[in-house]
């Protein structure tokens, strides 16, 4: 099955999905189908459950690694499975009475994107391997920091996202105390509330597959509409 591609400057290209082996689904009645038989397997739209969530949905735009429109056309709403989007909301809500609150630079993420990163990057370093699919294509991983209300301003992480330098890693510790204590906030409640941290990117979380949650590549659109 081929997918077109579309990044902004650049000349759109066939992307073959089958060629890594991976079960995709890509059809809204399978989606549905398999909601019906496990209600865990719904994907939630983020603002519905957290209206004030702010989005910065990077790869809907050129202000990413890539320096190119990832997501074409750009969505507007993202997503994840229900029981990582109420854990999320849960983690909204602690957030809030401290004064902070969440912004999202990704999250669900249509399996035909990742495979367009490799075809362009080629390296696990910096992007999923497709024949693994990803947890963002399973609608498991979430890239976020955390938002002051009163400012409307990043909380200083030490880096921006999507840095792929050690400064970025969980561990890395030759940081002002300031932003080891942002980063601690951030990692420690999205912990409490069932996420796992990776190493090296202190932005990006993942809720466990345990369900066997499918890779999808499912586009925004229909997600959002629940029709072709």
């Amino acid at each position: 099955m081929l997918f077109f591609f579309h990044q902004h400057g650049v000349q759109a290209q066939d992307i073959d999905i089958k060629r890594y082996g991976v079960p995709v689904i890509g059809d809204l009645d399978t989606y549905q189908a398999q909601v019906q038989g496990d209600s865990s397997k719904k994907m939630v739209e983020l603002k519905s459950l957290m209206p004030d969530l702010v989005y910065d949905l990077r790869y809907a735009t050129t202000n990413n690694f890539m320096h190119r429109r990832m997501y074409n056309p750009p969505p507007r709403v993202t997503f994840l499975r229900a029981p990582a989007a109420r854990a999320l909301a849960r983690v909204q809500a602690e957030l809030g009475p401290q004064g902070y609150g969440l912004k999202i630079f990704d999250a669900y993420r249509p399996y035909s994107v990742t495979v367009a990163f490799w075809e362009l990057v080629k390296d696990e370093r910096y992007v999923a391997n497709p024949a693994k699919g990803s947890g963002h294509n399973r609608g498991l991983a979430v890239d976020l920091t955390i938002v002051d209300l009163s400012t409307g301003k990043e909380l200083d992480m030490g880096t921006g996202f999507d840095n792929f330098t050690d400064t970025a890693h969980q561990d890395f510790k030759a940081l002002p105390a300031q932003v080891l204590q942002h980063r601690e906030t951030l990692t420690n409640v999205m912990r409490k509330h069932g996420f796992t941290a990776i190493e090296t990117e202190w932005w990006h979380f993942y809720w466990p597959n345990d369900r066997q949650y499918e890779v999808l590549n499912i586009p925004f659109s229909v997600l959002s509409a629940g029709k072709r």
